[in-house]
């Protein structure tokens, strides 16, 4: 990998550049809570002024560029025997900047899923490579524990990856469209402080994250499966899907066919959904395979913790802790994970 220093100075004109020709995506303020903290969310901006850099997190991930809540698939029209089919991708260039490592992370995962699996998703692969990813180091936010699930770091998945130096950014460059676009405003080669800064707040951001034990936590899961911990939490649970949808990595959908009443035209419509909701797992006949909440609420957390990691070595959750901000329940992963791994101990 490839490293530059970037002047504050140098980093707008970057930007300036990227705004002339491309939509860029970014974090932006846009509000305060009752408890007067900042809420930000990843927007369109139009200029410079507008980012917010030093954001703590976003309620929503940007997967929303790349997963919309709702899409039309395609769409057809008809016309006696004559009928014709209309599919859309994105090929227009993107940048979103200023993502953390573990919404880089979260992209990382749903591109094992959407972009590298037997049945990739054209839809997706033509939002992520048209989106030029711009990321930066920060401080821990409130809850998180990306950290202890791994996604506190990236090496790839970005094209460039800021670390705030004070005064100047340390970049790593991980493409080529990355070290192209770099030629358009001056850096210079890291000296010898450069790096030693840069390590320094590495270390300075490592040691403030609060670790969670998740040491062997696919297999306690199993041994857990009919843990009584699963109803405890799930007696809390409305199903009202927010965890799923804030979710950077959660990508269940449905899809819907509708048709006009002179069958004239018709539209397959993909949607997002959550795992959580009732008719989530029923079928033909009205059998539902998950009635009650304990069940949709145990699977979720296996899907996170267990499944994904037997099927790509990993766990599909990035720490984030959107879920547990979002949910009126209170319900978050640490709680659940720590009961689990305490159940037992006197």
């Amino acid at each position: 990998m490839l490293f530059k220093i970037l002047s504050k100075e140098e980093f707008r004109n970057f930007i300036d550049f990227l705004l002339k020709d491309t939509e860029v995506i970014a974090p932006k303020q846009i509000n305060v809570n009752a408890d007067g903290k900042a809420i930000y969310q990843f927007l369109p901006v139009q200029n410079f002024e507008e980012i917010r850099l030093d954001y703590e997190t976003t309620d929503y991930s940007a997967k929303t560029y790349f997963l919309p809540y709702k899409e039309d698939l395609s769409s057809c029209s008809f016309l006696g025997t004559i009928w014709d089919r209309e599919i859309k991708y994105r090929i227009q260039p993107r940048a979103i900047v200023g993502l953390h490592a573990c919404d880089i992370n979260a992209l990382l995962k749903l591109d094992k899923v959407l972009a590298g699996d037997r049945f990739p998703s054209p839809y997706y692969i033509s939002r992520r490579k048209n989106t030029f990813i711009v990321g930066i180091d920060h401080d821990p936010c409130e809850g998180g524990f990306c950290q202890s699930v791994g996604a506190d770091v990236v090496t790839h998945g970005f094209d460039l990856y800021l670390t705030d130096l004070g005064d100047r950014y340390f970049a790593a460059i991980n493409s080529n469209r990355g070290f192209n676009a770099l030629q358009q405003v001056k850096t210079r080669e890291p000296t010898a402080r450069d790096n030693n800064d840069y390590l320094e707040v590495r270390r300075r951001i490592a040691s403030q994250f609060k670790p969670l034990e998740v040491h062997n936590l696919p297999n306690l899961m199993d041994i857990e499966f009919e843990s009584k911990v699963w109803k405890k939490w799930a007696d809390k649970c409305m199903s009202c899907g927010s965890c799923a949808m804030v979710c950077p990595t959660c990508y269940c959908y449905g899809v819907e066919e509708r048709i006009t009443m002179n069958n004239a035209k018709s539209a397959k419509i993909k949607q997002l959904y959550s795992c959580q909701f009732l008719d989530f797992a029923t079928v033909a006949g009205g059998l539902n395979f998950r009635p009650d909440r304990e069940t949709r609420l145990k699977y979720r957390y296996y899907h996170q913790h267990r499944g994904f990691v037997e099927a790509y070595e990993e766990p599909l959750c990035v720490g984030c802790y959107r879920c547990g901000r979002v949910c009126l329940a209170d319900i978050n992963p640490p709680d659940i994970i720590q009961d689990l791994q305490t159940e037992y101990q006197e």
